[in-house]
């Protein structure tokens, strides 16, 4: 999750940071810790019940803007102090993200292991991907190191570190012509749901849940708004026909998703058009791939919410501010977030049937994720 704290890499002093960015950010990581404790009523106020799109996409997004924002200035190859030393401070990032990945995915494992060994929980020991760290122990810890093998919902920081380590080249070429990037990108992702393009899984079959090769789209996409934004300008202009199409294309998404005729029949519509010969990522709601239907609505979704100014002075209220708080420090409350929701769902499974259980754990764990993040917060005051 690249430079996911507010530093900055070295370079000139960044524009004025935007509210919104933290804001958004935090309510996102939020989102995530609740959608990752399956079976808790607040999944019901999370965004992926708003289309095909959850919080996961909005937050490649946003992580390709931190990216546009903490690094492009000092990325150039006029740069009086070199090329290398604009690239250095993001290959350690995502050297960063690579190491934080694997504590994840250990303390991870660490806690199933502990559940079911104190608590006879060993229906645990098959979820989330897990059987082959248990079963095939050796070629899962080959696996592990070389992010072949990667457990559920501890999958999404691989992507975002292959994401980072090309972030360099991605960052020089939008510099020369933002629109050459986006159309290699664009081209990137199509060739990876026509021809099936992913990294490898093992010792599974199959490839990473997160596809670099697919998700990368909408990570560009945030990188050039991120350097727009860093300029004082916007990547994509504020205009009536689009703000009209964005925002038609949403509502049209939610009676998709919720009008009782209308759903069956246009997904029948694409199962159709599918068996036509049209790319399954065109057709289909698969998340690895990011289909058509998902980067569309994801698209709108930050494009509207960009354009309107009430989410602007949403931002910059006082009540907003937790969330800036939270945003602020992304990377480590996304990894507070990941152990939390792991043990929410041992928890789950232990309390089971216990319905008041759920209700309690996961403002428990919200709480728990401010006050980490007061904490990194108050150390960051205290030693500047």
């Amino acid at each position: 999750m690249p430079q996911l704290d507010g530093t900055t890499a070295a370079g000139p002093k960044r524009a004025a940071r935007d509210l919104r960015i933290d804001a958004f950010r935090g309510l996102l990581l939020v989102m995530i810790f609740i959608d990752h404790v399956p079976g808790n009523w607040y999944e019901n106020l999370t965004l992926r019940n708003l289309g095909f799109s959850d919080a996961a996409e909005s937050f490649f997004v946003m992580s390709g803007m931190a990216t546009g924002l903490a690094y492009s200035a000092g990325l150039s190859p006029i740069s009086a102090t070199g090329l290398w030393a604009g690239i250095a401070p993001i290959w350690k990032r995502a050297w960063v993200l690579y190491l934080t990945h694997i504590f994840l995915t250990i303390a991870g494992i660490a806690i199933f292991a502990y559940s079911a060994e104190a608590f006879g929980l060993t229906q645990l020991l098959t979820k989330n991907n897990l059987r082959q760290v248990f079963q095939n122990t050796q070629a899962a810890m080959v696996g592990i190191v070389t992010l072949g093998h990667q457990i559920g919902y501890v999958n999404i920081l691989p992507a975002y570190s292959v994401l980072l380590f090309a972030a360099p080249i991605a960052i020089l070429i939008g510099k020369r012509s933002p629109i050459v990037l986006l159309a290699l990108s664009v081209f990137l992702w199509f060739c990876a749901g026509l021809f099936r393009l992913n990294i490898p899984a093992y010792p599974n079959s199959g490839g990473w849940f997160f596809n670099p090769f697919a998700w990368q789209l909408i990570f560009v996409i945030g990188l050039l708004t991120g350097m727009a934004l860093r300029d004082g300008k916007r990547f994509v202009p504020k205009t009536k026909l689009l703000f009209a199409l964005a925002s038609g294309w949403l509502l049209f998404v939610l009676a998709w998703r919720y009008v009782p005729v209308l759903g069956p029949e246009l997904n029948h519509g694409m199962a159709k058009l599918s068996s036509y010969g049209l790319p399954f990522h065109i057709t289909s709601h698969d998340k690895t791939y990011l289909p058509m239907l998902r980067l569309l609505h994801v698209l709108a979704l930050v494009y509207v919410v960009s354009c309107l100014p009430i989410f602007t002075r949403m931002a910059e209220h006082a009540l907003a501010k937790p969330l800036c708080l939270l945003g602020r420090h992304g990377l480590l409350i996304f990894s507070a977030g990941a152990l939390l929701s792991l043990a929410g769902q041992a928890t789950f499974a232990y309390f089971k049937g216990v319905a008041i259980v759920p209700w309690i754990f996961i403002p428990f764990g919200v709480l728990t994720l401010w006050a980490t993040a007061w904490v990194a917060d108050w150390k960051r005051r205290a030693s500047a």
